[in-house]
């Protein structure tokens, strides 16, 4: 079974063993970052086609993609950017199937390398119903760096329609969600929250 079998946090949480911390505000104030002309213009022209034919696949090539690609202009291309990649880790506890969209810190563009650090699975409405999906490829992301030897301490990851943001982040056996949706536009602040959880998660 792939991720999608992951409907609920419950389902994610009890083939894991994973606790949940939610609530709780873990991204810290960072300072917004402001959009290239480029993108700025681009999402002018995108975001209105996006919501207006409300599919999942638009808000992801309209939308997501492009903040994404703009994450790795900002950080002088040293991060790798993957869409629709298969990520199977290991098929027999369920973590096999595609991700939406994962970003690694290495740069290596043909083929996934670790330490995988952000997950993005896109929704085409309600956010809800793609966080357990969401986990279940943080935990692939984290048993994948494990086995590459390159363990990182937090797994972030985002459930994301274009135009609404959650995020999550996972250390260990602990899950923290937080409950605040944050919107875009203006797109700044959540440049802001995917560059520092690179730079800094």
């Amino acid at each position: 079974m792939p991720y999608s079998q992951f409907t609920t946090i419950t389902k994610v949480k009890e083939a894991f063993q994973l606790s949940t911390v939610e609530g709780i505000r873990f991204l810290p104030r960072v300072e917004p970052i402001a959009p290239s002309v480029t993108l700025k213009d681009y999402l002018e022209e995108t975001v209105p086609i996006a919501i207006a034919t409300g599919s999942e696949k638009a808000r992801s090539e309209l939308i997501i993609m492009p903040i994404l690609v703009e994450i790795r202009r900002i950080l002088d291309r040293k991060i790798s950017l993957f869409s629709g990649e298969d990520f199977t880790i290991d098929e027999n506890l369920g973590l096999n199937g595609r991700c939406d969209f994962l970003i690694s810190r290495s740069s290596e563009m043909l083929a996934i390398e670790a330490p995988a650090i952000i997950i993005v699975e896109a929704k085409q409405a309600d956010l809800k119903t793609g966080i357990g999906q969401c986990v279940a490829e943080m935990v692939a992301a984290q048993k994948f760096n494990e086995a590459k030897n390159q363990p990182i301490s937090t797994i972030y990851g985002s459930v994301s329609n274009g135009i609404q943001w959650q995020f999550l982040k996972l250390e260990g056996q602990t899950i923290s969600i937080d409950l605040t949706i944050y919107a875009l536009p203006p797109v700044e602040q959540i440049l802001g929250f995917l560059v520092w959880m690179v730079r800094e998660g």
